[in-house]
């Protein structure tokens, strides 16, 4: 049986996992009927007023984001009582545009617990660390009752700003013992986190570990503090012990209670909102020439000379934009 907007909504509200899902893909979808009806969906769970709180989870390659979100997400059900979604981004081949979508089989505990909902989802070459719907299945989420979503990006690097902008804690994830531990974290997430845990801290690794953190913890010294007036903080864990989660979690939660006290929090919410508004009207605009027969053919000329170097890319593309003005 087909499903209507008003169908989808009343399965959302009372967490249908399985409706979830299918709006989700609705979602994802590039079909203009589809798209008519997820915002119809998205319009009536967008009003739904949720205490959330959004974590961006980030690393660098190695740092164990899965191992690491299935920890928290187990203490967080265990210890708190939580509902938490996860929204795990895998990266696209360039070539095949396919995903192996392996996040939910790297977090097997968590996957079997009925107050968790994963959801793995291809990046589709997508920048920022993000998949293309990934602000519109966090909404959606929210409206179904799930109290913390946590947001595996697909990794560390200059373009993971995206998330940062839809999330309320930016936490990013690194290693010790694997060189220059700094040398793999860019300044423009340095600047960004709100705090870095510094995984595989146990057995001999220890030390490294708390050495990387008086590092980092210089490091950090060097950045003002940011409009949020809250200092980003560095700790260790051990995902596969267990150990320093809940001090994570309350790293979190301390963040969060500044935010809320100062008005952050809610400041924040209200620049993601106009941030998304942007982004979305970017990309309708974006569609509309694209879709059109005669400016998909130009593209495609255009592609052929500048292989051929008969003609520069900047140069075609202001041609090709006049073009598409005047008509």
């Amino acid at each position: 049986m087909k499903l209507t907007s008003k169908d989808y909504i009343k399965g959302i509200l009372g967490r249908d996992i399985g409706i979830l899902s299918k709006a989700i893909t609705l979602i994802e979808s590039e079909r203009e009927e589809h798209q008519l009806l997820a915002r119809e969906i998205l319009a009536e769970c967008i009003k739904v007023k949720s205490t959330t709180i959004r974590v961006g989870i980030t690393g660098v390659p190695g740092a164990g984001k899965s191992t690491f979100i299935e920890a928290l997400g187990t203490y967080l059900v265990k210890e708190k009582g939580a509902k938490i979604a996860v929204l795990a981004i895998d990266p696209s081949s360039k070539r095949t545009k396919g995903s192996i979508l392996g996040d939910k089989t790297r977090m097997s505990n968590l996957s079997t617990m009925k107050e968790v909902y994963i959801r793995p989802t291809a990046s589709s070459g997508m920048l920022g660390g993000v998949a293309k719907a990934t602000r519109e299945t966090l909404i959606l989420c929210e409206a179904a009752g799930f109290e913390i979503i946590l947001i595996e990006t697909v990794g560390v690097g200059q373009s993971e700003i995206e998330v940062k902008d839809m999330v309320d804690f930016f936490l990013l994830l690194a290693i010790a013992g694997a060189g220059d531990e700094l040398q793999g974290i860019k300044r423009g997430i340095m600047e960004m986190v709100d705090a870095i845990v510094v995984n595989k801290a146990d057995g001999v690794n220890v030390g490294n570990a708390e050495k990387t953190v008086r590092d980092i913890k210089n490091a950090l010294h060097l950045f003002p503090l940011g409009d949020s007036a809250w200092k980003p903080q560095v700790t260790t864990c051990s995902s596969i012990e267990n150990k320093g989660i809940e001090t994570v979690w309350e790293i979190i939660e301390s963040h969060a209670t500044l935010t809320r006290s100062n008005g952050y929090f809610q400041e924040n919410r209200k620049k993601q909102d106009v941030q998304a508004f942007q982004n979305f009207l970017r990309k309708k605009i974006l569609q509309f020439f694209l879709g059109n027969e005669k400016t998909t053919e130009m593209i495609n000329q255009y592609e052929k000379r500048i292989a051929d170097n008969t003609e520069n890319p900047y140069t075609a593309a202001y041609k090709i934009f006049k073009r598409i003005v005047k008509e």
